[in-house]
């Protein structure tokens, strides 16, 4: 339920910082304010998060630094706030590892769907069924941990996924060997709910490739149909 998440604000700017603040609060959320990236780490540390409001310009560390950052160790959600206004900047967040982005000046309430859009996804695999929670999928030389959103290889060594990447690897779970259309993945990992650009399906295509394939640019497990779309080309097992 929304009103026991915990939404952590970082923004360096305090007039946004309060006024996300104030306004999530009014919602019902538990929200923190961070003016920085090491703000938002030392509440980590304290706290549980549920979600992060982050700038992508700041001074020193910037939003994209500590986004990278997070996704070595978390699969927090992440909504990013920014002022760039290419569509190629603004899908370089979406490529590092965050679920959404708005753009600065921004209407609240906008924020407020898209963090419960974002919030509402992240909490599917937790709470759809028990075959998520207690199965683990193998995929090639991979074991994907499907309640931790976590895969491991030999080495027994956990690697999380972002909760973008995590929806797409399970679409293709689900779906092994049919051809995906750029389309179809966005209507099945996001429902087009958010305003993300078809190319965008590319980007995190890539970004997985880089965390499953044993070489990104010749991949075998996730294979590129051109004018086609993706697929599974592996087999799916399950423990």
């Amino acid at each position: 339920m929304h009103s026991a998440a915990h939404v952590v604000v970082v923004d360096d700017h305090g007039d946004i910082r309060d006024l996300v603040k104030q306004y999530l609060e009014q919602q019902g959320y538990r929200v923190s304010a961070a003016d920085s990236g090491l703000s938002l780490r030392r509440i980590m540390e304290r706290q549980t998060v549920d979600l992060v409001v982050l700038d992508v310009m700041m001074p020193g560390e910037d939003g994209l630094s500590v986004c990278r950052q997070l996704r070595t160790t978390t699969n927090i959600p992440i909504i990013f706030l920014t002022a760039m206004v290419e569509d190629t900047d603004r899908i370089i967040g979406l490529e590092i590892g965050a679920d959404d982005y708005l753009v600065k000046p921004f209407n609240p309430r906008e924020l407020l769907a898209r963090i419960r859009a974002v919030l509402r996804r992240a909490a599917t695999p937790v709470n759809e069924t028990a075959f998520q929670h207690s199965k683990v999928a193998r995929l090639g030389p991979w074991r994907i941990n499907m309640g931790r959103q976590e895969i491991y290889g030999d080495d027994g060594v956990g690697i999380p996924l972002s909760t973008a990447e995590f929806r797409l690897l399970k679409v293709f779970i689900e779906r092994p060997g049919l051809i995906l259309s750029r389309e179809q993945l966005l209507d099945l990992t996001v429902g087009r709910t958010a305003d993300i650009f078809d190319r965008s399906i590319d980007n995190q295509v890539s970004r997985l490739r880089k965390k499953i394939e044993p070489n990104p640019k010749q991949p075998s497990i996730i294979k590129t149909h051109w004018g086609g779309g993706y697929s599974l080309s592996v087999e799916v097992g399950y423990e």
